[in-house]
């Protein structure tokens, strides 16, 4: 099953056992974000990606640069190990991991979560690549990605146990949209999927079959 049928599947899990007036706050709020248009002001196909260093869930510096110095990079954007949308998207790369090394690219995920919270975020999806914390938003904010959750969502998430400013170690409830790149070796966009609905994400197969007799194509 790929990862747009897993999402399928628990969106209907969702709508059978979460109450009708939570889930109609959060359709109207993902509109409402979907109407102001973040996404257009985001790093599309070809703009230049600005170095970086960000520490992985062990707390290790991780440079931008040097992993591309290596290959190209896959690159996820998400919420926080609390978001099941994240998760199933995160395992569905995973999975996959193998084929994206088979091709010279490496994976990485990036959320404002804390180290520790990220470490969680590794360990409860058992996943086998590299994890980063921005804390703040920083580079989500170069990417042009990053957003501030919906006040009528706050009580919501409080209500399911979700808590940001624990996760993220500060109190801003910014997030970013939920995306994915492809980073060439010119650290270069190669390849873009943003999306104010959250429930919207890349299907890594497609984003795989990038790299199939294309890899050239990829770092030119």
């Amino acid at each position: 099953m790929n990862l747009t049928a897993q999402i399928a599947a628990y969106e209907e899990q969702k709508k059978a056992k979460m109450p009708s007036d939570i889930l109609e706050v959060m359709n109207q709020t993902t509109e409402q974000l979907i109407s102001k248009h973040i996404s257009d002001k985001a790093l599309r196909i070809g703009d230049k990606v600005a170095d970086f260093t960000l520490p992985d869930q062990n707390g290790t510096a991780i440079k931008l640069s040097n992993l591309l110095a290596k290959g190209p990079i896959v690159v996820s954007f998400y919420r926080g190990g609390w978001c099941p949308y994240c998760n199933l998207e995160l395992k569905a790369f995973n999975a996959l991991l193998p084929d994206f090394k088979a091709h010279g690219a490496e994976l990485i995920a990036i959320s404002p979560q804390l180290p520790d919270s990220s470490l969680d975020t590794v360990q409860k999806n058992a996943l086998e690549f590299i994890v980063l914390s921005d804390v703040g938003n920083k580079i989500a904010e170069q990417f042009g990605l990053v957003f501030t959750l919906d006040e009528r969502l706050k009580p919501i998430y409080a209500k399911l146990g979700l808590d940001l400013p624990k996760s993220n170690g500060d109190d801003s409830y910014q997030l970013p949209l939920p995306s994915t790149y492809v980073i060439n070796q010119r650290a270069e966009v190669a390849y873009a999927f943003v999306s104010e609905d959250y429930t919207q994400r890349a299907e890594p197969n497609d984003v795989l079959n990038l790299f199939k007799g294309n890899l050239k194509e990829i770092n030119k």
